[in-house]
Protein backbone atom coordinates (compact mmCIF):
# COMPACT_ATOMS: atom_id res chain seq x y z
CA UNK A 1 0.00 0.00 0.00
CA UNK A 2 1.30 3.33 -0.91
CA UNK A 3 0.75 6.60 0.87
CA UNK A 4 -1.59 7.64 -1.68
CA UNK A 5 -3.76 4.67 -0.92
CA UNK A 6 -3.71 5.98 3.39
CA UNK A 7 -4.01 9.85 1.99
CA UNK A 8 -7.16 8.05 -0.04
CA UNK A 9 -8.70 5.97 2.50
CA UNK A 10 -12.23 4.96 3.07
CA UNK A 11 -13.72 5.94 5.65
CA UNK A 12 -13.13 5.03 9.33
CA UNK A 13 -15.39 2.29 11.90
CA UNK A 14 -15.01 3.31 15.03
CA UNK A 15 -15.58 0.24 17.60
CA UNK A 16 -16.62 0.96 21.10
CA UNK A 17 -16.06 -1.89 23.89
CA UNK A 18 -18.34 -0.96 26.54
CA UNK A 19 -17.75 -3.37 29.06
CA UNK A 20 -15.35 -6.63 29.09
CA UNK A 21 -15.54 -9.65 30.96
CA UNK A 22 -12.59 -8.45 33.42
CA UNK A 23 -12.22 -5.75 35.40
CA UNK A 24 -15.45 -3.52 36.65
CA UNK A 25 -16.26 -0.79 38.78
CA UNK A 26 -13.84 -1.78 41.59
CA UNK A 27 -11.28 -0.19 38.63
CA UNK A 28 -13.35 2.18 37.21
CA UNK A 29 -17.04 3.00 38.45
CA UNK A 30 -17.98 4.72 35.17
CA UNK A 31 -17.81 0.85 33.60
CA UNK A 32 -21.32 0.09 32.36
CA UNK A 33 -22.73 -3.33 34.00
CA UNK A 34 -26.14 -3.97 33.66
CA UNK A 35 -28.37 -3.95 30.46
CA UNK A 36 -29.52 -0.58 30.93
CA UNK A 37 -25.89 1.54 31.66
CA UNK A 38 -24.91 -0.67 28.92
CA UNK A 39 -27.56 0.49 26.73
CA UNK A 40 -27.31 4.17 28.02
CA UNK A 41 -23.33 3.82 26.99
CA UNK A 42 -23.65 2.69 23.50
CA UNK A 43 -26.12 5.26 22.64
CA UNK A 44 -23.36 7.80 23.92
CA UNK A 45 -20.68 5.94 22.59
CA UNK A 46 -22.94 6.20 18.77
CA UNK A 47 -23.46 10.20 19.46
CA UNK A 48 -19.77 10.82 19.82
CA UNK A 49 -19.11 8.59 16.53
CA UNK A 50 -18.97 5.14 17.25
CA UNK A 51 -20.98 3.20 14.68
CA UNK A 52 -20.23 -0.83 15.89
CA UNK A 53 -20.16 -1.63 20.10
CA UNK A 54 -18.77 -4.55 21.10
CA UNK A 55 -20.70 -6.45 23.69
CA UNK A 56 -20.13 -8.40 26.85
CA UNK A 57 -22.33 -9.43 29.30
CA UNK A 58 -22.64 -9.12 33.62
CA UNK A 59 -24.53 -10.85 35.78
CA UNK A 60 -26.83 -8.48 38.63
CA UNK A 61 -23.43 -8.73 40.92
CA UNK A 62 -20.83 -7.87 37.85
CA UNK A 63 -19.42 -11.56 37.03
CA UNK A 64 -18.86 -12.20 33.51
CA UNK A 65 -22.02 -13.67 31.94
CA UNK A 66 -22.06 -15.90 28.87
CA UNK A 67 -26.25 -16.37 29.09
CA UNK A 68 -28.09 -16.12 26.18
CA UNK A 69 -31.07 -14.38 27.74
CA UNK A 70 -28.63 -11.68 29.44
CA UNK A 71 -27.35 -10.94 25.68
CA UNK A 72 -30.64 -10.33 24.70
CA UNK A 73 -31.55 -7.72 27.62
CA UNK A 74 -28.36 -5.88 26.51
CA UNK A 75 -29.30 -5.74 22.60
CA UNK A 76 -33.10 -4.50 23.75
CA UNK A 77 -31.51 -1.74 25.96
CA UNK A 78 -29.08 -1.39 23.08
CA UNK A 79 -31.97 -0.89 20.40
CA UNK A 80 -34.24 0.97 22.50
CA UNK A 81 -31.75 3.60 22.79
CA UNK A 82 -29.83 3.62 19.77
CA UNK A 83 -29.92 5.04 16.01
CA UNK A 84 -28.82 1.86 14.15
CA UNK A 85 -25.65 0.35 15.81
CA UNK A 86 -23.78 -2.67 14.55
CA UNK A 87 -23.72 -4.84 17.86
CA UNK A 88 -20.98 -7.32 18.07
CA UNK A 89 -21.00 -10.13 20.96
CA UNK A 90 -17.65 -11.44 22.63
CA UNK A 91 -17.55 -15.18 22.60
CA UNK A 92 -14.10 -15.33 24.28
CA UNK A 93 -13.46 -17.01 27.82
CA UNK A 94 -10.96 -18.05 29.96
CA UNK A 95 -11.96 -21.54 31.21
CA UNK A 96 -15.69 -21.08 29.61
CA UNK A 97 -16.20 -24.63 27.51
CA UNK A 98 -17.65 -24.17 23.98
CA UNK A 99 -21.19 -24.54 25.22
CA UNK A 100 -21.18 -21.24 27.13
CA UNK A 101 -19.28 -19.37 24.66
CA UNK A 102 -21.99 -20.12 21.57
CA UNK A 103 -24.86 -19.19 23.68
CA UNK A 104 -23.61 -15.34 22.85
CA UNK A 105 -24.73 -16.08 19.24
CA UNK A 106 -28.43 -17.24 20.44
CA UNK A 107 -30.54 -14.00 20.15
CA UNK A 108 -33.15 -13.11 18.54
CA UNK A 109 -32.41 -11.35 16.26
CA UNK A 110 -29.03 -12.65 15.90
CA UNK A 111 -26.23 -9.91 16.51
CA UNK A 112 -24.75 -8.71 13.20
CA UNK A 113 -21.14 -9.72 14.45
CA UNK A 114 -19.42 -11.81 17.28
CA UNK A 115 -16.03 -12.12 18.09
CA UNK A 116 -13.79 -14.68 17.29
CA UNK A 117 -10.16 -15.27 18.91
CA UNK A 118 -7.54 -17.28 16.62
CA UNK A 119 -5.88 -19.01 19.21
CA UNK A 120 -4.75 -19.49 22.63
CA UNK A 121 -3.74 -16.81 25.37
CA UNK A 122 -2.15 -16.65 28.93
CA UNK A 123 -4.72 -14.45 31.39
CA UNK A 124 -2.87 -13.78 34.48
CA UNK A 125 -0.75 -16.26 36.64
CA UNK A 126 -2.41 -19.31 36.03
CA UNK A 127 -5.27 -18.92 33.40
CA UNK A 128 -5.06 -19.82 29.83
CA UNK A 129 -7.96 -18.98 27.17
CA UNK A 130 -8.09 -22.17 25.21
CA UNK A 131 -9.48 -21.55 21.42
CA UNK A 132 -8.44 -24.56 20.08
CA UNK A 133 -8.92 -24.69 16.07
CA UNK A 134 -11.48 -27.17 16.98
CA UNK A 135 -13.25 -24.51 19.10
CA UNK A 136 -12.51 -21.47 16.86
CA UNK A 137 -14.34 -23.44 13.95
CA UNK A 138 -17.16 -24.81 15.94
CA UNK A 139 -17.73 -21.56 16.76
CA UNK A 140 -17.69 -20.48 13.02
CA UNK A 141 -19.98 -22.71 12.24
CA UNK A 142 -23.01 -21.27 14.68
CA UNK A 143 -21.63 -18.00 13.71
CA UNK A 144 -22.13 -18.98 9.99
CA UNK A 145 -25.82 -20.21 10.65
CA UNK A 146 -26.98 -17.96 11.95
CA UNK A 147 -25.49 -14.97 9.33
CA UNK A 148 -22.88 -13.25 12.01
CA UNK A 149 -19.67 -11.81 10.33
CA UNK A 150 -16.78 -13.00 12.61
CA UNK A 151 -14.58 -10.09 14.03
CA UNK A 152 -11.32 -12.72 13.74
CA UNK A 153 -9.33 -11.07 16.83
CA UNK A 154 -5.50 -11.42 16.66
CA UNK A 155 -3.58 -11.15 19.49
CA UNK A 156 -0.17 -12.38 18.59
CA UNK A 157 2.13 -13.40 15.31
CA UNK A 158 1.07 -16.87 15.79
CA UNK A 159 -1.91 -15.70 15.66
CA UNK A 160 -1.57 -14.63 12.25
CA UNK A 161 -0.46 -17.26 11.51
CA UNK A 162 -3.66 -19.14 12.51
CA UNK A 163 -5.74 -16.39 10.58
CA UNK A 164 -4.05 -17.72 7.04
CA UNK A 165 -5.02 -21.15 8.26
CA UNK A 166 -8.37 -20.33 9.18
CA UNK A 167 -9.27 -18.73 5.80
CA UNK A 168 -8.17 -21.74 4.07
CA UNK A 169 -10.37 -24.15 6.07
CA UNK A 170 -13.63 -21.70 5.70
CA UNK A 171 -14.85 -19.10 3.31
CA UNK A 172 -15.70 -15.94 4.90
CA UNK A 173 -17.88 -13.21 3.07
CA UNK A 174 -15.56 -10.32 1.95
CA UNK A 175 -13.87 -8.64 3.73
CA UNK A 176 -12.74 -10.94 6.36
CA UNK A 177 -11.92 -8.62 9.31
CA UNK A 178 -9.55 -8.78 11.49
CA UNK A 179 -8.56 -6.71 15.01
CA UNK A 180 -4.98 -6.58 15.67
CA UNK A 181 -4.05 -6.09 19.39
CA UNK A 182 -1.22 -4.82 21.26
CA UNK A 183 0.03 -4.81 24.60
CA UNK A 184 1.79 -6.81 27.41
CA UNK A 185 1.39 -10.43 28.36
CA UNK A 186 0.18 -13.02 25.09
CA UNK A 187 -0.16 -9.78 23.16
CA UNK A 188 2.06 -8.73 20.52
CA UNK A 189 4.50 -6.05 22.04
CA UNK A 190 3.04 -2.64 21.48
CA UNK A 191 5.91 -0.96 19.07
CA UNK A 192 5.04 0.94 15.76
CA UNK A 193 7.42 -1.56 13.51
CA UNK A 194 5.09 -4.76 14.89
CA UNK A 195 2.18 -2.80 14.31
CA UNK A 196 3.43 -2.09 10.79
CA UNK A 197 4.42 -5.87 10.52
CA UNK A 198 1.50 -7.51 11.63
CA UNK A 199 -0.72 -5.17 8.98
CA UNK A 200 1.74 -6.42 6.30
CA UNK A 201 1.47 -10.06 7.57
CA UNK A 202 -2.24 -10.37 7.26
CA UNK A 203 -3.59 -12.52 4.55
CA UNK A 204 -4.46 -10.47 1.38
CA UNK A 205 -8.01 -8.71 1.02
CA UNK A 206 -8.80 -8.58 4.98
CA UNK A 207 -9.63 -5.00 6.23
CA UNK A 208 -8.26 -4.37 9.94
CA UNK A 209 -9.11 -2.79 12.96
CA UNK A 210 -6.26 -1.52 15.45
CA UNK A 211 -6.69 -2.20 19.70
CA UNK A 212 -4.18 -1.22 22.07
CA UNK A 213 -4.44 -1.70 25.70
CA UNK A 214 -4.23 0.82 28.11
CA UNK A 215 -1.54 3.89 27.49
CA UNK A 216 -1.17 2.42 23.94
CA UNK A 217 -5.24 2.71 23.12
CA UNK A 218 -4.48 5.97 21.66
CA UNK A 219 -1.06 6.06 20.15
CA UNK A 220 -1.92 2.68 18.23
CA UNK A 221 -5.38 4.34 17.33
CA UNK A 222 -3.29 7.25 15.50
CA UNK A 223 -1.30 4.48 13.67
CA UNK A 224 -4.32 2.78 12.53
CA UNK A 225 -6.06 6.09 11.68
CA UNK A 226 -2.78 6.29 9.06
CA UNK A 227 -2.16 3.18 7.49
CA UNK A 228 -5.87 3.27 6.73
CA UNK A 229 -7.36 0.50 9.20
CA UNK A 230 -10.31 0.77 11.62
CA UNK A 231 -10.18 1.52 15.40
CA UNK A 232 -11.14 0.06 18.56
CA UNK A 233 -11.47 1.91 21.93
CA UNK A 234 -13.40 1.90 25.08
CA UNK A 235 -13.26 1.10 29.18
CA UNK A 236 -12.79 -2.48 28.22
CA UNK A 237 -9.37 -1.89 27.14
CA UNK A 238 -8.39 1.63 28.65
CA UNK A 239 -9.69 2.56 31.88
CA UNK A 240 -8.07 5.83 31.97
CA UNK A 241 -8.39 9.19 29.92
CA UNK A 242 -4.41 10.07 30.54
CA UNK A 243 -2.47 8.97 33.35
CA UNK A 244 -3.93 9.08 36.73
CA UNK A 245 -7.10 10.25 34.73
CA UNK A 246 -10.17 7.51 35.04
CA UNK A 247 -12.07 7.69 31.49
CA UNK A 248 -15.78 9.24 32.38
CA UNK A 249 -17.29 6.55 29.46
CA UNK A 250 -16.42 4.73 26.58
CA UNK A 251 -17.94 7.96 24.72
CA UNK A 252 -15.13 10.03 25.41
CA UNK A 253 -12.55 7.39 24.32
CA UNK A 254 -15.02 7.48 20.88
CA UNK A 255 -14.96 11.44 21.07
CA UNK A 256 -11.08 11.61 21.12
CA UNK A 257 -10.15 9.19 18.29
CA UNK A 258 -13.14 11.28 16.10
CA UNK A 259 -11.35 14.12 16.38
CA UNK A 260 -8.17 12.79 15.61
CA UNK A 261 -9.56 11.26 12.49
CA UNK A 262 -11.42 14.72 11.69
CA UNK A 263 -7.35 16.28 12.22
CA UNK A 264 -5.78 13.74 9.90
CA UNK A 265 -8.39 14.15 7.02
CA UNK A 266 -10.10 10.90 7.52
CA UNK A 267 -13.73 10.65 7.69
CA UNK A 268 -15.69 8.82 10.61
CA UNK A 269 -18.15 6.30 9.21
CA UNK A 270 -21.59 6.39 9.88
CA UNK A 271 -23.32 3.21 10.56
CA UNK A 272 -24.82 2.76 7.19
CA UNK A 273 -21.21 3.44 5.84
CA UNK A 274 -19.97 0.92 8.48
CA UNK A 275 -22.36 -2.11 7.30
CA UNK A 276 -21.10 -1.22 3.47
CA UNK A 277 -17.14 -1.04 4.75
CA UNK A 278 -17.75 -4.10 6.37
CA UNK A 279 -20.21 -6.32 3.88
CA UNK A 280 -23.15 -6.72 6.49
CA UNK A 281 -25.60 -5.12 4.19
Amino acid sequence: MSYDDYLGAEPVVLTAALTGGVHGKEANPNIPETPEEIGEAAAAAERAGASVVHVHARTDSGERSFETERFQAIDDAIRERSEDLVIQHSTGGTGAPLEERRKPLLTDPAPEMASLDMGPLNRYDHLTSENTRAMVDALYDTMDERGIKPEMEVFNDGHINETHQFLDRRDLDDPPYATLIFGSGTLTRPTPQNFLNAVADLPEGVAFNTLGFGQHQLPFAALGLLLGGHVRVGLEDNIYYRRGELAESSAQLVERVANLAETLGRPVATTSEARDILGLD
